[in-house]
């Protein structure tokens, strides 16, 4: 069972009803939240909700860890397993699009990394390397995430080092149409409202020095959202408020582009106001061992 949705949209405390009400457990499937330490930055649940529901794959990598979705879909699976074994069928949570999808369906083996070429690229500006991209591969010109920088590097140092379309890597098996998959859908204004506010509680709650305590952090960690904003209001390069700002600001992009990500994927978005009843009866009329 999945359960997605944008940051801010309410995935944490209805998970953990959902999860109480079918006696299971919750992998997570948050790229950041995976990490152990910066809980307030990445939206952690709180301890009182880590005990009420055991909670898997959250707070469980060192921050001067390098992680990606290749690692993220292998300790999954394993985790999966033993819950299976054990006669649990787990809800796994996250918005980390990619990291539900490798789980689902193995990830293309791609060519490996050449540092050399890596290095050329990242000295080109965003809007080049899409223009390379867009003439080298069509395909994945459209489908990819053009924010991300790091990922349009790699698909077109693919496309450069092996001859052919990074698109033609990605191809794979569709998903499992038996497991139930679960958007959880705000109105536009319904999200900012709570991401704004959500902002303004990671300061209540100590965000600022959090950050500041970090000593040692990988280039993975270290890209997420506030992280480098904070380090810049630290430094004393930008004012809290406008710190705040750029935060609420890159939240609410990101949060549109994992409701436009999970759109093309086999997704039943369903509407935050929608009743836990309606939520768990959806898990239950796919999965029959729950009823």
């Amino acid at each position: 069972m999945v359960l997605a949705g944008a940051t801010g949209a309410g995935k944490t405390d209805l998970a953990i009803e959902v999860a109480q009400s079918l006696r299971t457990e919750i992998v997570g499937a948050d790229a950041f939240q995976i990490y152990l330490g910066l809980d307030v930055l990445t939206g952690k649940p709180t301890p009182s909700q880590l005990r009420s529901i055991k909670h898997h794959l959250v707070s469980f990598v060192p921050l001067t860890d390098t992680f990606d979705a290749y690692r993220y879909a292998a300790l999954a699976r394993r985790t999966i397993l033993t819950l299976n074994q054990r006669g649990v069928i787990p809800l796994v949570v996250g918005g980390t699009g990619f990291y539900v999808q490798a789980l689902e369906r193995p990830l293309p083996s791609l060519p490996s990394a050449i540092h050399s070429l890596r290095f050329e690229l990242e000295q080109k500006s965003t809007p080049t390397l899409l223009e390379q991209l867009a003439i080298r591969d069509p395909v994945a010109f459209d489908r990819i995430d053009r924010q991300n920088r790091r990922r349009v590097i790699r698909a077109l140092e693919v496309c450069i080092s092996s001859g052919k379309p990074f698109s033609s890597f990605t191809k794979g098996s569709p998903p499992d149409p038996a497991i139930p998959r679960v958007f959880l859908e705000r109105p536009r204004d319904s999200l900012i409202e709570r991401i704004n506010r959500r902002v303004e509680q990671m300061f209540a709650c100590g965000v600022v020095a959090e950050v500041a305590a970090v000593e040692h952090i990988g280039s993975t960690a270290s890209k997420a959202i506030g992280f480098s904003l904070i380090r810049l209001f630290l430094a004393g390069e930008i004012s809290e408020s406008s710190c705040r700002d750029l935060i609420c600001e890159q939240t609410r992009q990101y949060a549109k582009r994992q409701t436009t990500w999970f759109r093309r994927q086999q997704y039943e978005f369903v509407p935050a106001a929608a009743c836990l009843d309606h939520l768990i009866d959806i898990f239950r009329r796919r999965f029959p061992d729950f009823a």
